[in-house]
C-alpha cells in the first residue's frame, strides 16, 4: 500500500502527519508551497479541486477532508488506537474531530485572512475580534473537557492531534491561551510527543526550502 500525504506548513495537514507517524505507517510527504500557488496548479487541482490540504493518496486514490482522512488512518492502523475502542467513545472522538474542522478552524481562517470574509474598509479589526471571541468560547469548552485529563480520552487519539493544531495555529495568529491553563498544559504535552517533534522538524526544513527558493 502506497500512502502519499500532501502537506503545507502551518496548515491542519499537521494532524494526519502526526497520526500517520504515531501509527508507524510508511508514507511519503509532498509539500505544497501555497505562497507560489502550487495548491492551484493544474496537476494538483485534478487530484483535489478544493485546492486544500491535507490530501491523502492511497494507491493513487485521493481522499480529502481531515475527518475522513483521520478515520481512514485509524481504521487501517488499528494497533495505533487512534480512536477509542468503545463505540460510543469513538463517536465522541469523531465529534471532536468534526468540531475542530468545522467549529474552530473556520474562525482561525478568518483571523488569518479577514479581508476574505469582509472587504469593507476598516472591517478587519471587527472580523478578528469576533473570531477571537468565538475561539475563546470554544477554548472554554475544551478547558472543561480536559480538566484533570492528559488527553480527551484515556489515551492519545486523532482528536488530540487535531485540537493541538487548532491551538498551535491560534498561537501563531496571536490568539492567547491566557485563562485556559488546561489547554495550555495539553498543548505542551502534545508538543513534546516524538511524532509532533518529528513534524515540527520537518516543517522547519520545508519552510527553509521554500524560503531559499523564493
Amino acid at each position: 500500500m502506497e500512502i502519499l500525504l500532501y502537506y503545507a506548513p502551518n496548515t491542519c495537514a499537521l494532524a494526519p502527519y502526526v497520526t500517520l507517524t504515531e501509527a508507524n505507517a510508511t508514507f511519503e510527504v509532498r509539500p505544497l508551497n501555497f505562497r507560489t500557488g502550487q495548491n492551484r496548479s493544474p496537476d494538483y487541482l485534478k487530484l483535489n479541486p478544493k485546492h486544500k490540504v491535507p490530501l491523502l493518496l492511497v494507491d493513487g486514490q485521493p481522499l480529502s477532508e481531515s475527518v475522513a482522512i483521520q478515520l481512514w488512518i485509524a481504521r487501517n492502523f488499528p494497533q495505533a488506537k487512534l480512536l477509542p475502542s468503545d463505540p460510543w467513545q469513538e463517536l465522541k472522538a469523531i465529534s471532536i474531530l468534526s468540531w475542530c474542522a468545522s467549529g474552530i478552524h473556520p474562525y482561525l481562517s478568518r483571523i488569518n485572512g479577514p479581508a476574505r470574509v469582509c472587504d469593507l474598509p476598516g472591517a478587519e479589526a471587527s472580523v478578528v475580534k469576533f473570531s477571537k471571541d468565538i475561539l475563546f468560547e470554544n477554548y472554554q469548552i475544551a478547558e472543561g473537557l480536559l480538566a484533570g485529563r492528559e488527553f480527551f480520552f484515556d489515551h492519545f487519539t486523532a482528536a488530540d492531534a487535531h485540537f493541538f493544531w487548532c491551538i498551535r495555529r491560534g498561537l501563531q495568529l496571536d490568539v492567547s491561551l491566557s485563562g485556559f491553563p488546561n489547554c495550555q498544559a495539553f498543548f505542551e504535552r502534545i508538543k513534546a510527543r516524538p511524532s509532533v517533534q518529528k513534524l515540527l522538524a520537518y516543517e522547519t526544513s520545508v519552510q527553509t526550502q521554500f524560503n531559499e527558493a523564493a
